[in-house]
């Protein structure tokens, strides 16, 4: 709901089809305490109110042309504001409101030209589809997606199994695997060493004997 001022004496409140609006209409209570108002189809005429459709007598509201025409406001506080439920194309209009304030010529007196509008249309709301990689791969095998689509899925996907075989390799069982195995290396290469280290000593004594056994027979 919209509310403009026309002029000093008059308003203008835009209503929407199908919603309720609210035409205002305020006193000073403090004041004057309650008072009696009337509320009316067409300007505020010199005395009461034109083609009547509410009127309040000292709080209670003794004629409402239709349950749609409401006091949503605390008429105690001054707030005589009226309320059109569910307004219509047919509810726009001028309507007065008029106060009895005590004294003469003292009724306030507050006309509201209502206009009616359509509802603003809404626009769907559209939400970017992102099937899940399992969904793609398995199109993939039996529709042919385009490969562009899959390479990029199993591209992550790979990437994804390889540091979970990362982590997996880096287990305890997996640990103590690679230190049998490099423990076995080091054995090898320590024999290799022995041999080679020692071996020619021991070939070189067979020599030795074996010259001296020769020598010996040949004597």
């Amino acid at each position: 709901m919209n509310v403009q001022t026309v002029s000093s004496s008059t308003l203008k409140v835009i209503g929407v089809l199908g919603h309720n609006v609210t035409l205002p209409c305020t006193y000073d209570s403090l004041t004057h305490g309650v008072l009696s108002f009337c509320w009316g189809r067409g300007v505020v005429p010199r005395s009461q109110c034109s083609s009547t459709i509410l009127s309040s007598q000292d709080g209670a509201v003794p004629f409402r042309q239709s349950p749609r025409y409401q006091l949503l406001g605390r008429v105690t506080d001054g707030d005589v504001s009226l309320t059109i439920l569910d307004a219509q194309w047919s509810d726009a209009g001028v309507y007065g409101c008029r106060i009895e304030i005590p004294g003469w010529f003292n009724d306030k007196k507050v006309n509201t030209h209502l206009v009616m509008e359509e509802a603003p249309v809404e626009q769907p709301v559209t939400q970017d589809w992102a099937p899940a990689s399992g969904d793609i791969l398995t199109t993939f095998v039996t529709n042919n997606v385009e490969v562009g689509e899959v390479i990029g899925i199993a591209t992550l996907e790979s990437h994804n199994t390889t540091e979970e075989e990362f982590k997996a390799f880096l287990e305890v069982g997996n640990i103590s695997r690679m230190a049998a195995i490099f423990f076995f290396i080091i054995i090898i290469i320590l024999v290799f060493v022995f041999r080679r280290r020692f071996l020619p000593k021991r070939t070189l004594q067979h020599l030795n004997t074996s010259t001296a056994e020769n020598i010996y027979e040949v004597l």
